[in-house]
């Protein structure tokens, strides 16, 4: 018999740590090889982890509602083969060194992103708030047991990490510990000023007879958290464009029950806009890029983030290679991501290494929007709800299918020219569009 170690999986891209939601399998339960086994939250995604392993649960590390560094234990199974055992004396021996290794690791740009489009006013505001004198240098000591998300959170409200009652497995402090510690009024870190941009946060007063706290989810904390970020990181910009689409709803109307009959999946109109705004992104590849200290990454290679919303908040699967799909492939893929994103099915693989985001606001009923970029991207477009009205064409009067565009932009990276003739691109193929238009 031997231990095999669950790990916190990698969630995401420049995704540091993740919260465990719930556990699935309690200790003493045996697991079978790929069955879900515990479900995680990150900004990113909320996904059911399948085991690695076959086995029994012998100890759950990471309780739920914690919040954990990626690659920490979050538990063991006891396995059949002992080739999975438990670390040499060796390894064992080495693990101080590892856990100090991985949190410098941790404070980088993770290796497949770009450095982080903040990381030159971070570092600024890094080096202007000087560390607690009761933090030990890094690698060692409390600053070494906390992941490079906790000590952001504790800088921007002004918290002395140190002086805060961990939680987490082996006393770590967690995220929650800090938010906990804001809203009890704890101290702030000494010899530091308040910062101007973030009044300190008071602690909630209710009134119990007409009011209630309702407890966020992680979920929810994590999104606030990367909202508030990509606002922080990016100057974004704004444009909207009209759309006739009228076309492309007769075409819809008359094809979706055959379609349906002979593929087995909807047809709904995501595919046939994935499939124009490929075509622009690749003539508009500033569209497509990420922004580093160096200079831009222009990625010449279309994932199309796909936003899906569920109950807890929104999660943004990726579908890669969208611009080399054929129609009806995109359509299935489409169906297969968005599913498995409402059941909580998604893979750490499917959440990682888009390069554009969609969104579909139209299907709450919304006309037009403002959304905020998915980092380290360059931009995110909307489309809104098709409504019939009245238009001038020429010098008469009719009734079309008209729908608005909304994008937002990296203005640090894209100028309203670029911006507009990237959405004029779009509105052109949607409003020429035929059935000759689709690339099977």
């Amino acid at each position: 018999m031997g231990l095999a170690q669950i790990k916190m999986p990698q969630l995401g891209e420049s995704v540091t740590e993740g919260t465990v939601e719930k556990w699935l399998k309690s200790e003493g339960d045996m697991v079978k090889r790929d069955e879900p086994l515990v479900e995680v939250v990150t900004d990113k995604v909320n996904a059911e982890i399948p085991s690695p392993f076959e086995g029994k649960l012998v100890k759950i590390s990471a309780g739920e509602g914690e919040t954990v560094r990626v690659g920490a234990v979050i538990g063991q199974i006891e396995t059949a083969g002992a080739t999975v055992g438990a670390a040499p004396a060796k390894e064992a021996a080495a693990a101080p060194a590892k856990e100090a290794a991985s949190a410098k690791e941790d404070a980088a740009p993770h290796p497949e992103v770009p450095a982080a489009p903040a990381s030159r006013a971070e570092a600024k505001s890094a080096a202007a708030a000087p560390e607690p004198a009761a933090t030990p240098p890094a690698g060692d000591g409390e600053r070494a047991r906390l992941s490079p998300a906790v000590r952001k959170l504790a800088a921007e409200h002004d918290i002395d990490a140190t002086a805060v009652r961990g939680t987490g497995m082996g006393g770590r402090v967690t995220r929650d510990d800090i938010l906990a510690a804001v809203e009890s009024g704890a101290t702030v870190a000494p010899a530091k000023a308040p910062a101007a941009s973030a009044p300190a946060a008071r602690p909630a007063r209710v009134d119990g007879a007409r009011e209630e706290v309702v407890k966020l989810s992680s979920m929810r904390k994590a999104i606030a958290e990367h909202m508030v970020r990509s606002l922080a990181t990016s100057p974004h910009a704004w444009s909207l464009q009209e759309v006739d689409v009228t076309n492309l709803v007769r075409y819809r109307e008359a094809e979706k029950e055959g379609f349906k009959a002979r593929h087995g999946v909807p047809l709904t109109y995501m595919p046939f806009v994935v499939q124009i705004v490929c075509d622009a992104l690749i003539k508009y590849p500033w569209l497509n890029s990420t922004w580093t200290d160096e200079g831009v990454v222009l990625k010449h290679y279309i994932n199309m983030g796909i936003a899906v919303a569920i109950p807890d908040g929104l999660i943004v699967p990726v579908l890669k290679d969208a611009d080399q799909r054929g129609f009806t492939d995109l359509v299935r893929s489409l169906n297969d991501i968005v599913d498995r994103a409402r059941t909580k099915q998604l893979k750490p693989d499917d959440v990682q290494g888009g390069t554009f985001t969609l969104n579909n606001t139209g299907s709450t009923g919304s006309v037009a929007s403002q959304p905020i970029i998915n980092q380290p991207q360059a931009a995110i477009l909307t489309t809104e709800s098709i409504i019939k009205r009245p238009v001038v064409i020429g010098d008469g009067i009719a009734v079309r299918d008209m729908m608005n565009m909304c994008l937002s932009f990296d203005h640090r990276i894209i100028d309203g020219m670029m911006a507009g003739q990237f959405l004029n691109t779009i509105k052109k193929g949607l409003e020429e569009w035929t059935a000759a238009s689709i690339q099977l």
